[in-house]
């Protein structure tokens, strides 16, 4: 295609390279250019920039090498250097391209990974993204398909997108925490949203979504999955990544390290998620007794999520409530007594607690509960003031509002115990909006009282205030579902099917209502947890089982004539006879001398002390990812030595790569 012409100006003969510019679109001719074989790569990209006339931002554009399937990323290299000619395919489009990213809980992100970086880089940038620490753990596997019905086909997978969050976000190593959430996910409610979902643990699955996931039936279809592991060493594009397809993003390496619930509210939720489907998968085998207790700790905990309001509670305000209820309680019908003479024995009844408040003016886009504060409140006839705390509240308020003439309404979630009073006050320029946050529902039912009758001009001495705290206070029973938000466990007339709580081979051996008893006993020992602690409790328990942290892989050892399995866990190799069923041999890391692949021959020898010597090949997985395996969970053992927030990444290379990395 490119006839050689001479350079007039030099001594450098000139020649045509073709690009593909992906910004012109599928359809475009390739882009030629006029090169010598000393030109560098930034000075190609340039001449490309100018030619294509095309305003825009190209710092995150790159060359990518179609044949030899690697990123030019080198600028200053010339052509020459890198060996390219004149039969050259290149492409020249973004590093970064939007990627679906499935996550344990089985939500799926729409996201802008780097498709140029090794995988290891590109992990931990969506880490830091959706809050991960310690993102050496996860990597990225292609996905195992659903069993699905042919009416299925039209059912569009939920996205949640975060393709708007700038790149530089996941380049920070910690990034700038909000609210306890990183500053992007503070960006709108929206994305608050997201950011939820992330954190929060999602319902228990309905028993046919169970059965249509794929389930291993054997230590062989174990194996398979971890056939799917991308490579750590290589980019998404040279694994044949497209954009927009979809990876799983899962907890690869059980070496789960310095778990703190302050600062690992999405690494808990998501490595609870992945354990909780191991486990109703039958990834991992338990008894059944361990069973009733995952079952009853799955039902604990999605309790405590719905009903665990978001703000601490303190106990100083549940007892200045006692007090403020019993002050309120002035019987207007005393016996023997005239009204006039009550009124005067009587004080003015005033409303005091803890509030949480959000203020607004002019109402923009609307706060979540992020941004509130919690302030002393004091309501005296149709006014409310608030004080930074109860000491501070014998001298001027803050802030002094008269309620007369506001609207008020009622934000509330009884599931979510989430008691909001929204009041809208007259100001000058338009209306201020206000947000009081209530505790629980009798403190909820008595400020909103006090707000509606202060709205109409009636202060708390008016005789409808009882029976208004009344009124509010049926209708909040009436929007109770019947899921018993109190800790008790008489709780058998519940509406959770049980068979969402357990394995599919117990949907078969037990009917739902069998079940119940069994496990509301089991919830019995777990009732009084705090959500953090039962999340906590379920991963102890997942750990302590015998297969915790095996991933299976078909191998073929050297002499042998028969398939077995090789199990690779944290700290140990074990050897599956599959005629047998069981583990007849196991080898230590810590005994280990050195390992090696042969990549000619695809076959991993290792040495342990004692001149024991094993070599195998693999079938249902890369040789690669095996190594990868073993590199990474010696990897993970030396982080403990320096605790700090540097990941060695190079040492992860050196253990990780191979000759191929290199």
């Amino acid at each position: 295609s490119s006839g050689f012409q001479i350079h007039t100006g030099g001594d450098m003969a000139s020649w045509d390279l073709s690009v593909t510019v992906e910004d012109l679109g599928p359809d475009a001719p390739p882009v030629t250019l006029s090169v010598t074989s000393d030109l560098h790569v930034g000075g190609v990209i340039l001449k490309l920039v100018e030619k294509t006339q095309i305003n825009r931002d190209w710092s995150d554009h790159g060359l990518w090498w179609d044949q030899k399937q690697r990123w030019l990323l080198r600028t200053p290299w010339s052509l020459e250097k890198y060996g390219i000619h004149a039969d050259a395919r290149l492409v020249f489009m973004p590093q970064h391209k939007a990627l679906r990213v499935g996550l344990p809980s089985g939500k799926t992100l729409r996201l802008q990974a780097s498709f140029s970086t090794p995988v290891f880089q590109t992990v931990m940038a969506i880490c830091r993204m959706i809050n991960i620490r310690h993102p050496e753990e996860l990597s990225l596997l292609r996905p195992v398909e659903e069993k699905k019905k042919k009416k299925d086909k039209d059912l569009e997978e939920e996205l949640h997108d975060l393709t708007g969050v700038p790149l530089s976000s996941g380049i920070l190593s910690r990034p700038c925490l909000y609210n306890g959430m990183p500053a992007h996910f503070a960006d709108s409610a929206n994305m608050e949203v997201i950011y939820k979902m992330l954190s929060v643990t999602q319902p228990p699955p309905a028993p046919e979504a169970i059965a249509k996931q794929y389930r291993p039936a054997s230590v062989v279809d174990k194996a398979h999955i971890n056939g799917r592991w991308l490579d750590s060493s290589r980019c998404l594009l040279q694994q044949g990544i497209q954009e927009n397809d979809r990876l799983w993003l899962r907890f690869k390496y059980y070496t789960l390290y310095d778990i703190e619930p302050k600062y690992d509210v999405v690494r808990l939720t998501q490595l609870y998620e992945q354990a909780r489907w191991a486990v109703l998968l039958e990834d991992i085998d338990c008894t059944e007794e361990e069973m009733m207790l995952f079952g009853a700790l799955q039902y604990h905990i999605n309790k405590a999520a719905q009903s665990e309001p978001q703000v601490l509670s303190t106990s100083t305000a549940m007892d200045d409530l006692e007090s403020a209820l019993q002050s309120l309680e002035v019987k207007m019908e005393g016996e023997g007594s005239s009204a006039s003479e009550l009124l005067e024995n009587m004080t003015a009844p005033e409303l005091n607690d803890y509030l949480n408040k959000a203020f607004i003016h002019f109402r923009p886009k609307k706060l979540t509960l992020k941004g509130y504060k919690q302030y002393w409140f004091k309501f005296q006839d149709t006014s409310i003031s608030y004080f930074k705390s109860k000491e501070e509240s014998i001298g001027e308020p803050i802030q002094h509002i008269n309620l007369k003439g506001c609207e008020v309404a009622p934000d509330v979630n009884m599931a979510a115990q989430k008691f909001l009073i929204r009041l809208l006050i007259p100001a000058p320029e338009g209306m201020n909006e206000l947000y009081l946050r209530c505790e629980n529902e009798q403190q909820y039912a008595q400020w909103m009282a006090g707000c509606r009758l202060a709205s109409k001009g009636k202060s708390l001495a008016d005789s409808s205030f009882q029976s208004e705290i009344q009124s509010i206070r049926s209708f909040l029973a009436m929007q109770k579902t019947n899921s018993g938000s109190h800790g008790n466990a008489a709780a058998g007339d519940e509406s959770i099917n049980t068979h969402s709580l357990v394995s599919p081979r117990y949907h078969k051996k037990y009917k739902a209502k069998q079940l119940t008893p069994r496990i509301l006993d089991a919830y019995q020992n777990v009732a009084q947890l705090s959500l953090t602690d039962a999340i906590m409790r379920f991963l102890q328990i997942w750990q302590a089982l015998p297969d915790f942290g095996l991933s299976y892989v078909v191998v073929r050892f050297k002499g042998s004539r028969k398939d077995e399995v090789l199990g690779i866990a944290p700290n140990r190799l074990i050897r599956i006879d599959l005629g047998v069923g069981d583990v007849v041999k196991t080898w230590r890391y810590n005994n280990m001398k050195q390992w090696n692949v042969n990549w000619d021959i695809r076959q991993v020898a290792i040495e342990f002390e004692g001149n024991v010597n094993i070599a195998f090949s693999c079938v249902t997985a890369d040789c690669k990812i095996v190594h990868e395996f073993i590199g990474g969970y010696i990897f993970m053992s030396t982080r403990s030595r320096e605790k700090s927030d540097t990941l060695n990444e190079e040492l992860f290379h050196k253990l990780t790569g191979g000759h191929e990395a290199l």
